[in-house]
């Protein structure tokens, strides 16, 4: 099996390298470069084509939103965003860049490696129970300038069970939750989910999330 390739960028030398070490100590996971800014981590994605960049927020040269939306515009290397608080404001601009969630810089050691491996396999590293809180207070601030609002209609390309599935992504249910609530098993739930990003086209339940809300399938404080 190929390892995780990781590109870790933070300005911070001592965080930077800490982070590389824990992760490098991995049997599967591969850090295959270092950045010391945002534009540094744009080249660093471009010449080594990791799966993961764990990227600092707030970053010289190039700030790390604007990093995260060139990196995640141009392949499918999954941005992790580092900050120093749980709700940073610019939590909410990253989601919109494509980032597939962030990690607190004092993340336990165990944590960083979780949620490197989570990303990689395509989830999202926004625990349920944070979802629900961050997406209503993101979805109630509007787009950020830029934003695009997406068409309802899109809604149409789901069947009725994928759309309550997104629905029950939108409230910040697990799979678990999600197969309770529709009487099915999580197999059919996960297969559930496949399909709405893929017909979709989006990068991971996080953006599913941000998708429900912004077409209309929910609205904030639904149950």
């Amino acid at each position: 099996m190929q390892p995780i390739r990781v590109v870790v960028a933070d300005d911070q030398e001592l965080v930077r390298a800490g982070f590389a070490m824990i992760l490098d100590a991995q049997p599967d996971i591969e850090v295959v470069a270092e950045a010391a800014d945002g534009a540094q981590a744009i080249e660093a994605v471009a010449e080594h084509a990791p799966d993961v960049l764990l990227l600092d927020i707030r970053m010289p040269v190039t700030d790390g939103i604007e990093a995260a939306r060139q990196v995640c515009a141009a392949g499918p290397c999954k941005v992790i965003m580092l900050t120093t608080f749980d709700v940073d404001d610019y939590v909410y601009e990253a989601l919109y860049a494509g980032a597939s969630g962030f990690l607190l810089k004092d993340v336990r050691r165990d944590d960083l490696v979780h949620g490197v491996r989570m990303v990689a396999a395509g989830e999202a590293l926004l625990a349920p129970s944070v979802t629900r809180r961050l997406i209503a207070e993101f979805t109630g601030r509007g787009a950020p300038s830029g934003g695009v609002r997406v068409p309802s209609a899109r809604l149409g390309q789901l069947t009725v069970r994928e759309r309550e599935t997104l629905r029950l992504l939108a409230r910040g249910l697990s799979n678990a939750e999600i197969a309770a609530e529709l009487v099915v098993s999580e197999h059919t739930v996960k297969t559930h989910v496949s399909n709405v990003l893929s017909k979709l086209g989006l990068r991971d339940r996080v953006h599913a999330v941000v998708f429900a809300y912004e077409a209309g399938a929910v609205v904030p404080g639904q149950e």
